[in-house]
């Protein structure tokens, strides 16, 4: 069964253009760059890099970047943007790299399109460096667990809270907004945390970041749902 990719990749590439969307720039971009801007790496792995918008962030700050991205139309637009770039079609569950192969692997808002998320962590993990990182940004299980539903409204239309419903199950959603149609999956925060662990990974930062920049209607509703983590994992050195 399609998880809606294919038939959403125009509108996702008009949605996104250059700077991404508004939670992208004012909210993940700026604890992301944060963390790979102290030239710690030197290469790096975008695990479902989309249309290569991030990629082109992390070259920019130096790190000679691999996007790997399953959809068709979403590689060939990487490709047209950034022709020297070196963009290739894969999966996340199946990485077609050597163990060890790079210092940084990012997952930018990618583990919630993934059915097969430990495998594919655990790919992640394998391709990773001794004492490299594995840079996760996600929705937090709070906002995933009521995403489907999206807001309750009054009667003006103004909303009054975000619900949390079957927190604990991991499972499955259509998620809708100008004119995209994707699978998303939720997960509790504990099924993510208990995996990295399993990899052997120690956790080196986390947060759940908040907007340091846009129009303060957006920067309000942002702060009423704790609704991205940031994580960076890593995986131990040679002893």
């Amino acid at each position: 069964m399609s998880n809606g990719w294919e038939s959403s990749a125009q509108a996702w590439i008009d949605s996104m253009g250059e700077r991404g969307d508004w939670a992208r720039e004012h909210v993940l971009d700026p604890v992301m760059l944060g963390r790979v801007s102290d030239g710690r790496f030197s290469n790096a792995l975008d695990v479902g890099c989309g249309e290569g918008r991030f990629c082109r962030m992390l070259k920019s700050a130096g790190v000679n970047t691999v996007g790997i991205e399953p959809t068709p139309q979403l590689i060939e637009t990487a490709r047209r943007r950034d022709p020297t770039g070196d963009y290739r079609s894969g999966c996340a569950e199946r990485l077609e790299f050597d163990t060890a192969s790079f210092d940084l692997v990012v997952s930018y808002l990618t583990l919630l399109d993934i059915a097969d998320f430990r495998t594919a962590i655990g790919e992640m993990t394998r391709v990773l460096k001794p004492g490299g990182s594995l840079l996760i940004a996600n929705l937090t299980g709070f906002a995933s667990a009521g995403a489907a539903q999206g807001w309750v409204k009054d009667a003006d239309g103004q909303p009054i809270h975000f619900p949390v419903d079957n927190y604990l199950e991991e499972l499955s959603f259509w998620f809708e907004w100008a004119g995209i149609r994707i699978e998303n999956w939720h997960r509790p925060l504990a099924a993510y945390m208990e995996t990295f662990l399993k990899c052997g990974l120690r956790l080196t930062f986390f947060s759940e970041p908040d907007s340091v920049s846009g129009d303060q209607q957006h920067r309000e509703r942002f702060r009423r749902v704790p609704w991205f983590v940031v994580m960076e994992w890593q995986r131990p050195g040679v002893a």
